[in-house]
């Protein structure tokens, strides 16, 4: 009888493939961790460990840390404008309320709402036929005293002539003197009430005073209006040109004076209350006589041609007055421009790749561009962007430079520690071993196989 035995238990093919694969994969793992603890202590700041080995300052610390890619821009001489801005209310040159200057009873209206008139145009029309009554009227006493004047002349010539004669008394002639006197002064009163009837009657058409555009109409055909009324009958505001109000501060008093005194004028800007579109180009006109003790401000008006009507009575605006022009003053991105305790600073590129923390006064802006009062020279290059993490001292990296040498070094390590291979080329070799190691034990079962046939 054949001597029986166990048969070892063998692990299937498919089991020991995904072993060896889990095998390999974990110690990629712990060779991963350990790569990014040792970077991660490298990198740590000032106040890491890593950092404690360079404790004798913080330039050795700066070394260990890998260099940032930033933005560069150069400091360029640009004309920058230097405007003062404000707010500014829009008001018409003439704003007048149109009133009838006698009472009476409508009787049309001769315009639409919103229409532009000119001076003289007629708008509306009282009931005439009280003042014609009136204007004949007073021509007819006219008429009646001037032949009562005529009457007397012809007597005083007549007792002049008597008296030349003695036929007369002189008391006779010096009375009708008077009564001719007396006459002429009832035609001139009657002269003065025919002008007065006629221009009422002329009154009651009732012109524009100003040539501009008419508002909502306040009375309308029918009503009764008298001159004492608040209203009106409409209002009309004169746009082109208009003025635009606004406060100046007293501190920049002397450098508008300074260039009203050179005879040149000051341009001024009308915007929107965005700031985002131009209304309206006009000049400086004039500044009030006084400053407001309350605000420490003084008033202002310039004035805008606005043949368009962009410009609207009581409108809000911003103003912006054209000052000064610094000319090729050096200029630098807003994005450069630092802000810290101690003020405004930007970074200034070294030819090393390193930056230097550099103070500076800023003037006024242009678009996305900001003048440099002092602080930077032109032609220096100051970073842009990528500033967040930078220090004076700091390595950094251009746009267009190799990368890090980190990196490759930890390509290298990987490519030695799988036989010169990448880390795919790795898990390949891996794979490979695997199958090899299931071929072996395939042929080792075919051999048991093949003796228990034989016995």
């Amino acid at each position: 009888m054949a001597e029986e035995y166990a048969e070892p238990v063998e692990r299937s093919p498919h089991a020991r493939r995904n072993a060896i694969v889990i095998a390999v994969v974990l110690v990629l793992v712990a060779i991963a961790i350990w790569a990014l603890t040792r970077s991660g202590g490298q990198q740590a700041g000032p106040g890491g460990g890593a950092a404690g080995a360079g404790a004798g300052g913080g330039a050795g610390a700066r070394r260990g840390r890998p260099s940032a890619t930033v933005g560069v821009a150069k400091v360029r001489p640009v004309d920058v404008p230097v405007t003062l801005s404000a707010i500014g209310t829009v008001q018409p040159i003439v704003a007048a309320t149109v009133r009838p200057q006698l009472a009476g009873t409508l009787f049309t209206i001769n315009f639409q709402e919103g229409q532009v008139v000119a001076k003289g145009q007629l708008l509306a029309q009282i009931d005439p036929r009280p003042y014609r009554l009136a204007l004949a009227q007073a021509e007819a006493n006219l008429a009646r005293d001037e032949a009562t004047l005529n009457l007397a002349r012809t007597d005083l010539n007549r007792y002049r002539t008597l008296l030349a004669q003695d036929s007369i008394a002189r008391q006779q002639v010096d009375t009708q003197a008077a009564a001719v006197k007396q006459a002429e002064g009832t035609v001139a009163a009657d002269r003065a009430s025919v002008g007065t009837a006629k221009l009422n009657l002329q009154y009651t058409s009732i012109t524009a005073p100003v040539s501009g555009r008419v508002g909502l109409r306040q009375s309308d055909i029918g009503n009764y209006v008298t001159p004492g009324d608040a209203t009106g009958i409409v209002v009309i505001t004169q746009t082109s040109p208009i003025d635009v109000s606004f406060a100046v501060p007293q501190a920049e008093l002397p450098r508008i004076l300074a260039r009203r005194g050179t005879g040149a004028s000051i341009p001024v800007a009308a915007t929107d209350q965005g700031g985002t579109t131009t209304l309206a180009q006009g000049q400086f006109l004039t500044f009030d006589n006084q400053i407001d003790a309350t605000t420490g401000t003084v008033k202002a008006k310039a004035r805008f041609p606005n043949p368009d009507g962009k410009l609207f009575p009581n409108q809000f605006v911003n103003v912006n007055l054209l000052v000064d022009t610094l000319k090729q003053a050096p200029t630098v991105p807003v994005t450069a421009v630092r802000h810290g305790p101690q003020g405004d600073f930007v970074f200034v590129l070294n030819a090393d790749k390193t930056v230097k923390l550099t103070p500076i006064k800023t003037g006024p802006a242009l678009g996305s561009n900001v003048a440099v009062l002092s602080g930077v020279a032109m032609g220096q290059t100051v970073i842009t962007e990528g500033a967040d993490n930078l220090d004076d001292g700091s390595k950094v990296a251009l746009p267009g430079d190799a990368p890090p040498g980190g990196r490759r070094q930890n390509q290298g390590f990987f490519s030695r520690l799988f036989g010169g291979g990448s880390d795919a080329t790795a898990g390949q070799g891996a794979g490979n071993r695997s199958g090899d190691g299931n071929s072996s034990g395939g042929e080792r079962r075919r051999r048991r196989q093949a003796d228990g046939q034989g016995g």
